[in-house]
């Protein structure tokens, strides 16, 4: 792959997942006003354990699909990846089809263990969803193993689209126009997750179409002989291989959709003998329809530009050059640490006016700020497990995974008696500060040199950090104190832009002044990371 088309592609990906993390966020807003917490809470229960489905259904085979297709298509044995890709086709529509059964008749047991039986109807009509995605995964596979990354990206942006549209158009429909009640504006929204995937598997179907016409322009097409030849190749083999690089990768990218999990599981049964049904269920849809919504906002950008860097470490890694991977690979981590820690420090401290503009009302502020604060760990868990996957360090990941999830468990139910809803959060924070921690140990023995900030520096950031913080939260209480008499919408909306501007501006003249980012940071940065820089000093009138 050439220096510019990975460069195209990572940029491509990364506004694509942006924009479509974005749309899932702007979601929230009107089904939270449609629906309210606790209708929230239930359409978390269900996006949640579909989540779960989609994870083992999907994650892992792209890369597979792709690394595989790729090799192929560098060797010129076209038709041995045309073999690869068909097989993977038909894995894909038999997962996907037991999937959606296994799912549809887990509904009433996933809703009696979350102590909800309103879910069952929203679960089941997210189901079939499943069909459909393995293959939108196993054909973005193949388009990026063939290096054509627009198709991969226009089907997730337009796939949200369709979700949310959907989504919302159902759940108002079902409470509003034909009054059939809450349960079904629930359901009509979690059938929004079903639209999308149709629209995204109509996207890749299209642009497949498209390059097969291309291919045949091109005479690209392999001989009756080579097609034979490929044909020996039996499936079991490919699926062998396939499930070789898929699993371990599957496992740790259902990391953030198994803690979600377990909190839509775990929330009303540890929390409803203290506060009662009906607190327990809005407490529930404010952690899943405002708390984890905006706390993963912090998270895609900063592990979107940090992982630009991640396969110059896996080439690196390849060629056995350790003081590039260590240079790339604590680059990779610096980068997620600052491109992600304004954001944490944003959403945190401005978490009341952020959340009455979105939601209408401050209900849930604490849980936001709180589980934004996580995100940072969950940031450097994300980026450090992505540098190792592109290692190939893929056993020691799911022993990580393994101990992380046990100790989110543990403390949780531990600590929920005593301090009800922190107490699980604080079961969430603690599981990726330890993924965190043993990622970065693992890191550092296979490494040699590799750090990411000096022991002053660090200081030097830290530093930065609290001023930010201390000044953004000044502004936050103060504009909150001397704007009165405007509308509460547009209240709200000066008081988040007050917050959001200052945080920004103040965090990158504080890490200028401070010299916790020097010129020569920046000069090891990617081109897109030092062209943005550049530019927003220039902006402000400041020079690193």
């Amino acid at each position: 792959m050439s220096k510019d088309s990975l460069v195209k592609g990572t940029v491509i990906l990364t506004l694509a997942a942006f924009v479509a993390r974005f749309l899932g966020f702007v979601q929230r807003i009107p089904l939270q006003n449609l629906l309210g917490d606790s209708g929230m809470g239930t359409y978390t229960i269900s996006y949640n354990v579909y989540f779960i489905f989609f994870t083992i259904a999907t994650a892992g085979f792209p890369s597979a699909v792709s690394k595989l297709v790729s090799e192929r298509m560098e060797l010129g044995r076209k038709a041995e990846a045309e073999r690869i890709f068909q097989a993977a086709i038909w894995f894909a529509v038999i997962s996907g089809i037991l999937m959606t059964v296994i799912l549809y008749l887990y509904a009433p047991i996933q809703a009696a263990a979350s102590k909800d039986p309103s879910a069952v109807g929203p679960i089941r009509a997210i189901a079939p969803a499943l069909l459909l995605f393995p293959l939108a995964a196993i054909i973005r596979g193949y388009f990026q193993g063939r290096q054509h990354m627009m198709p991969n990206g226009l089907s997730q942006i337009f796939e949200q689209i369709l979700r949310v549209v959907t989504a919302v158009f159902l759940a108002y429909w079902f409470i509003h126009v034909v009054d059939w009640g809450l349960s079904w504006g629930v359901t009509g929204a979690s059938f929004g997750g079903v639209a999308g995937t149709i629209g995204a598997i109509l996207v890749l179907l299209i642009y497949l179409v498209r390059l097969r016409k291309k291919d045949e322009e091109e005479g690209n097409i392999p001989s009756e002989r080579e097609v034979l030849a490929a044909s020996r190749i039996k499936y079991t083999s490919i699926y062998k291989t396939l499930l070789v690089i898929a699993v371990p990768i599957v496992l740790y990218s259902a990391t953030v959709p198994m803690v979600n999990y377990i909190d839509s599981s775990i929330v009303k049964p540890l929390l409803i003998s203290s506060l009662g049904d009906q607190k327990a269920q809005d407490i529930l849809g404010q952690l899943g329809g405002r708390a984890q919504s905006l706390a993963g906002l912090p998270i895609v950008l900063a592990i979107a530009i940090s992982q630009s860097i991640v396969p110059i470490i896996s080439a690196a890694f390849a060629k056995g050059d350790n003081r590039l991977v260590a240079k790339q690979a604590g680059r990779a981590m610096q980068l997620a640490v600052l491109t992600g820690m304004p954001f944490v420090i944003l959403i945190t401290v401005g978490a009341k006016p952020i959340n009455s503009l979105a939601f209408g009302n401050a209900a849930g502020t604490s849980l936001i700020a709180f589980l934004t604060v996580t995100a940072m760990f969950q940031i450097l868990m994300q980026t450090s497990g992505a540098i190792l996957t592109g290692m190939g360090v893929m056993k020691p990941l799911v022993g990580h995974v393994i101990i992380g999830l046990a100790v989110k468990l543990i403390v949780s139910y531990a600590l929920a008696p005593f301090i009800g809803i922190y107490g699980i959060m604080g079961g969430t924070a603690l599981c990726f500060i330890i993924m965190s921690w043993l990622n970065h140990r693992s890191l550092k023995q296979r490494v040699e040199g590799f750090h990411i900030f000096t022991r002053g520096r660090w200081t030097r950031f830290y530093f930065t950090t609290a001023v930010v913080s201390l000044v953004g939260y000044l502004v936050a209480w103060g504009s909150g104190k001397l704007i009165t008499g405007i509308p509460y919408r547009i209240d709200f909306l000066v008081q988040s832009c007050l917050v959001g501007g200052v945080v920004c501006l103040l965090y990158v003249v504080m890490l200028g002044v401070t010299k916790a980012v020097t010129r020569e940071d920046l000069e090891t940065y990617p081109a897109s990371v030092r062209r943005l820089v550049t530019k927003f000093g220039r902006l402000v009138g400041f020079k690193l």
